[in-house]
């Protein structure tokens, strides 16, 4: 069965591409991204820090060298995704954006900022205007949750939402995927986390709040009520990483105003963009990370209705976070500009 990606054309006009952070796991990727999608560009501008300009990296069998910040603005970019580190962003996007580029940024820098859309383009792509030349892209674990919410937010209307994680290594880094399999080879190196990852798992990612939830904890929380354009929705979360390459895993517990069938909730989902529905407990059929790895699509099974209480259901939510989670919703993101004529 061919994979169901949202895409509005596979195609858009000739463009002038910046990817800042070239030299990354999310920076590779949305080269690859750009490439399977087809995308057509016609320059091609690998950026990165200082300690990597003169480098090298593939796009299409060829060879671009990276250059610094400054010559990427000064060749005027139709578009810069940015894949670099908040820091860099709050630095660097603004000037990109003077210089008329359109700036699609994957770190948090912008996602709260109330004058900067954060978007998913399955849910609220719409939002976007010629005006928008910063364009926020959400945290990978939120964006492969509201995908599966906001079709049934539609159909039930969403009370609130319990959400568990249990996120890859690769949302971190590489530093992590290094330790992950050098604790795996009994090979001494660098560390990402201050526990063992291998044969663990640690309930904390990003910096602990005074509420005393993590930061990824509280992003999933306000991110969603943005995307979804719903204060109203109640949600909370443990953020999870665990020893898996591949994707981020969610159990999902959603209370609705309104009642569901869960052949219904399925078929609904079946029919979502962005969705891809693997629920056949009979034949051990569920999403998993391995399922997910380099797909662009959101798995989504183990549907159920939750017995404790009215109105609620269970789900299990996969994802391949190095894609969808960031390269492949940032590229989209590009799509939906250059089909609705924003740029």
């Amino acid at each position: 069965m061919q994979e169901k990606i949202f895409s509005l054309h596979q195609t858009p006009k000739y463009m002038k591409v910046a990817i800042v952070g070239a030299t990354g796991l999310v920076g590779g990727k949305m080269l690859q991204v750009l490439e399977q999608r087809g995308f057509d560009v016609t320059e091609l501008i690998p950026v990165a820090s200082e300690r990597s300009i003169g480098q090298l990296v593939k796009y299409k069998g060829k060879e671009y060298k990276v250059v610094a910040m400054e010559e990427a603005i000064s060749m005027r970019p139709d578009i810069a995704l940015f894949s670099a580190g908040g820091a860099t962003s709050l630095q660097w996007a603004p000037k990109f954006a003077e210089a008329g580029t359109t700036v699609i940024d994957n770190s948090s820098a912008w996602r709260m900022d109330s004058t900067k859309k954060l978007v998913v383009p399955e849910v609220n792509a719409a939002v976007l205007t010629k005006d928008d030349k910063i364009i926020a892209n959400p945290n990978c674990s939120t964006i492969q949750m509201v995908v599966v919410l906001q079709p049934l937010h539609q159909k039930y209307k969403i009370k609130r939402v319990v959400v568990s994680t249990y996120q890859s290594v690769t949302g971190t880094g590489k530093k992590a995927v290094d330790q992950l399999m050098n604790e795996r080879n009994g090979i001494e190196g660098e560390k990402a986390y201050a526990y063992p990852i291998d044969l663990n798992l640690i309930p904390h990612i990003d910096v602990f709040l005074a509420n005393g939830y993590t930061k990824e904890e509280m992003k999933m929380v306000n991110e969603t009520k943005k995307i979804m354009g719903n204060d109203s929705i109640r949600l909370t979360a443990t953020t999870v990483r665990v020893p898996v390459m591949g994707g981020h895993s969610e159990s999902v517990n959603i209370e609705f105003e309104n009642d569901f069938d869960i052949q219904e909730v399925r078929d609904l989902l079946a029919n979502s963009p962005g969705v891809k529905l693997v629920d056949n407990v009979s034949k051990l059929e569920y999403p998993m990370p391995l399922m997910a790895h380099d797909k662009d699509d959101t798995f989504v099974g183990r549907i159920r209705r939750d017995e404790s209480q009215p109105n609620t259901l269970n789900c299990w939510i996969v994802s391949d976070n190095l894609r969808k989670g960031a390269a492949t919703n940032a590229v989209q993101i590009a799509e939906y500009l250059v089909e609705k004529g924003i740029l």
